[in-house]
């Protein structure tokens, strides 16, 4: 029996959706532990958990990251220059990740995609989840990639839009440790 007004191809989609438990992935459950270097409410403890967030969300993450340097990266999985400076963001995390606390910016994804992606590249440093681009358009970006360092004390030290290359990101990352 169908609905008044609800065409049966509608309905069928709806319950196919609703049995494959197809969703933007925000509820599945993370996996990969992430290697933090601060703790705080707002901060995932999985890489891949992508808590939705928003620009007044990421505001109240960085005071709460507050005396720990801080790399701010906005990536996508279908960003093709994310896809090249991720090894570099990954390899870094590993080398300082104890003591600079690297944080992702997932934009104008599927979660599903985002997760597929953290895994694919190793990240193991966490990222919030802003599919509609409102963190993106507060830090005046065109769209992804690009990276943010704030020293400890919370002030931005330095940006880079776009790709990120392995001396900027060096050179970076030696300005915020101070």
């Amino acid at each position: 029996m169908t609905r008044p007004g609800v065409p049966r191809s509608v309905l069928a989609v709806a319950a196919l959706l609703t049995l494959a438990g197809c969703s933007s992935g925000a509820s599945q459950t993370a996996s990969i532990p992430a290697t933090n270097a601060a703790t705080a409410s707002l901060l995932p403890t999985t890489a891949d958990a992508l808590p939705p967030m928003d620009p007044d969300g990421l505001k109240e993450l960085l005071a709460q990251l507050k005396g720990t340097p801080v790399v701010l990266n906005f990536w996508a999985s279908w960003c093709e220059p994310c896809k090249t400076e991720t090894p570099l963001l990954v390899a870094a995390h590993r080398r300082y990740g104890d003591r600079v606390q690297f944080l992702g910016v997932d934009l104008q994804d599927s979660a599903n995609g985002a997760r597929r992606f953290i895994a694919q590249q190793g990240m193991t440093y966490p990222s919030v989840f802003d599919p509609s681009n409102a963190i993106g358009t507060a830090y005046s970006l065109l769209g992804p990639p690009g990276t943010f360092f704030y020293d400890a004390a919370g002030h931005l030290a330095a940006s880079s839009p776009g790709q990120l290359s392995a001396q900027d990101l060096q050179r970076n990352l030696q300005v915020i440790e101070g």
